[in-house]
């Protein structure tokens, strides 16, 4: 089988990539695990590999990297470059406190010395999707990584070209890509020790029952359907320029994107039309282009997607649009709604929603299958007494969702389980072993 690939923005093709056969697969697993054995025993090669190698690495092929971003899935040059920077934070935070959050946790009990280990699982998995086609990766590798395991990247094909690149940047035996199916990438759970997967809820569901038959240890990172709740003490005009910039970043094409803006009914219409200006003044064009905000979305079936989606929501509401469609471009878009829509849409579309009480708003909030990330606008006291009453992983006060390598990441219902990042997803991969000594029996 052959995987091509095309640039969202010309339809040209980019390149054809042969695809891993189930045995290829099982044969780079066993050759990840070879050199896992000695890698899961010396936590100093671990940090001298993030210092000496990943952190230059990346540096050194930063346009390379964010070239090929934009180019397989149309991300413009700038956020590309952003991302690839954000890595080398992710590099510098574990290298800081990598040692500090695997070292033996002392226990005081009846014995003569306990403790907890944190020591490898193995092999892991990543299946990954092509939105943030490098951070997606380095934000489950790198403590992955770290903490004594090989990693095996399957890659969304649509960024192949991306995901062999990573492969170089990485420059270990610990970390392989392959080129392969949603099908073998199933399979290949059954010849690995855990699975980190990024994607929608349907194929989570897939893999948590594979994960699950197999008995190995997952992270599921899932779709999310984020409000951004707008108290009658915000400050418009900075809330709609955050507003428009988390639906419209990536082209909206993030699980922790903006996408349901429920606002207070006293300043709905102010906050509609400052709204409607930030989305309408987004510069579209090439994503090559550095003054280019707004690209393609990332393939003809995506853009196929979200136009039903659009359609869809023509019919229970207000749909106003700020540009014209070309190609894989779906201008920025506004739907005023009075009834729900609980499907995530992974595009440039912003749903707006009136509330007249904060119970209400709480209610409007966890009206979805979904619970990543939420974000409240106002002023700080009253919306962090919200805080509380939301159903998702993470809450941000006066600031978009955003992922920080400080701090965990993941959500509930069917945005998934498990976390990433911080020193609990450092954790996520690791046998948590108890150890109990006594001295010499008496």
């Amino acid at each position: 089988m052959k995987v091509e690939t095309y640039n969202p923005y010309t339809g040209e093709r980019l390149a054809e990539y042969s695809e891993a056969s189930l045995d290829d697969i099982r044969k780079t697993v066993a050759g990840i695990r070879k050199e896992q054995k000695e890698w899961a025993g010396d936590v100093d090669a671990r940090l001298d590999y993030l210092r000496d190698v990943l952190r230059v690495n990346l540096r050194n092929y930063e346009r390379e990297m964010a070239e090929s971003i934009s180019l397989e899935m149309g991300k413009p040059i700038t956020q590309s470059l952003a991302e690839v920077r954000k890595c080398v934070t992710l590099v510098d935070y574990y290298l800081e406190n990598s040692r500090r959050f695997l070292a033996p946790e002392q226990v005081r009990t009846d014995a003569e010395k306990s403790y907890v280990r944190f020591d490898p699982l193995g092999v892991i998995e990543l299946i990954m999707p092509w939105n943030y086609p490098l951070w997606q990766v380095m934000r489950a590798a790198v403590p992955a990584l770290v903490a004594g395991n090989g990693v095996m990247l399957k890659h969304a094909s649509i960024v192949s070209g991306t995901s062999l690149l990573i492969e170089r940047v990485m420059d270990t035996p610990l970390f392989k890509s392959v080129i392969a199916s949603g099908d073998k990438a199933l399979e290949a759970i059954g010849f690995v020790d855990g699975v980190s997967f990024t994607g929608s809820t349907s194929a989570g569901m897939r893999i948590a029952e594979a994960a699950g038959r197999e008995i190995k240890k997952a992270v599921l990172e899932l779709g999310g359907s984020d409000p951004f709740i707008v108290l009658e003490s915000a400050d418009l005009g900075k809330t709609a320029r955050h507003a428009a910039f988390g639906r419209l970043q990536n082209a909206g094409q993030s699980c922790i994107a903006s996408k349901r803006f429920l606002v207070a009914e006293r300043i709905f219409d102010d906050f509609r039309k400052e709204m409607e200006e930030q989305l309408a003044s987004a510069r579209t064009g090439s994503p090559l282009d550095e003054k280019t905000f707004l690209g393609p979305l990332s393939s003809r079936q995506q853009s196929l997607t979200v136009k039903k989606q659009l359609d869809e929501l023509k019919k229970i509401g207000k749909v106003s649009v700020f540009g014209d469609e070309s190609g894989n471009f779906i201008p920025p878009s506004m739907a005023v709604l009075e009834g729900s829509y609980s499907e995530e849409v992974f595009g440039p579309v912003a749903i707006l929603k009136k509330f007249r009480t904060a119970d209400q708003a709480i209610k409007m909030a966890n009206e979805t299958p979904f619970g990543l990330g939420c974000s409240i606008w106002g002023d700080s006291d009253e919306a962090e007494k919200l805080v509380p009453e939301i159903e998702a992983g993470m809450v941000f006060v006066n600031r978009i969702v955003a992922s920080d390598p400080r701090l965990p990441f993941g959500g509930v219902k069917k945005s998934g389980f498990g976390r990433e990042l911080s020193h609990y997803g450092l954790l996520e991969f690791t046998n948590i072993r108890t150890v109990w000594i006594e001295g010499k029996p008496q």
